[in-house]
């Protein structure tokens, strides 16, 4: 499995701030499935209380009063620490079916109007594993990864 984990550059200006993705060898009938990992909810008042001041693109046209669009972005990304119990939670338990796992740093500013992953409805090819749903789940916060099968070769090759 490889691992790749980039650092910033710079200094970060925000503690959540790091991308996490994971491949899964075989999945649903396709190969080298991309999986997006991120925080699946989180308290209100984090979400109402932090201050976006520079972490997203001013939007002109919002309202001073609306939490900006984009913190969503934000808010399901990781800490370092969090990506890093992520890392070794997938290597104990998927060493064997992950073909990789990475991590980015997000840049920043995010753009305004960018969707989070919480804002996406599943579909016929595209849907989410949702981690606490699995008994062995040890981490004391909220995962899930997005997944789009569309994007993906079948594990078979037709002729």
């Amino acid at each position: 499995m490889d691992i790749s984990i980039n650092t910033p550059a710079s200094h970060l200006p925000t503690e959540r701030a790091y991308s996490l993705s994971m491949v899964i060898r075989s999945f649903k009938g396709r190969r080298d499935v991309e999986v997006h990992l991120f925080r699946s909810r989180w308290n209100r008042s984090e979400e109402s209380e932090s201050d976006y001041t520079g972490l997203i693109e001013h939007d002109a046209s919002a309202p001073k009063t609306i939490l900006p669009e984009g913190r969503k972005v934000i808010l399901e990304s990781f800490t370092a620490g969090e990506r890093d119990l992520i890392i070794n939670y997938l290597k104990e338990q998927y060493s064997t079916r992950l073909t990789a796992i990475n991590s980015n740093p997000l840049s920043f500013p995010v753009p305004a109007g960018l969707a989070g992953f919480t804002e996406i409805q599943p579909g016929k090819d595209a849907g989410f594993i949702e981690f606490e749903k699995i008994p062995s789940y040890p981490l004391k916060f909220p995962l899930k990864g997005y997944f789009d099968l569309s994007r993906h070769l079948p594990l078979a090759d037709e002729d």
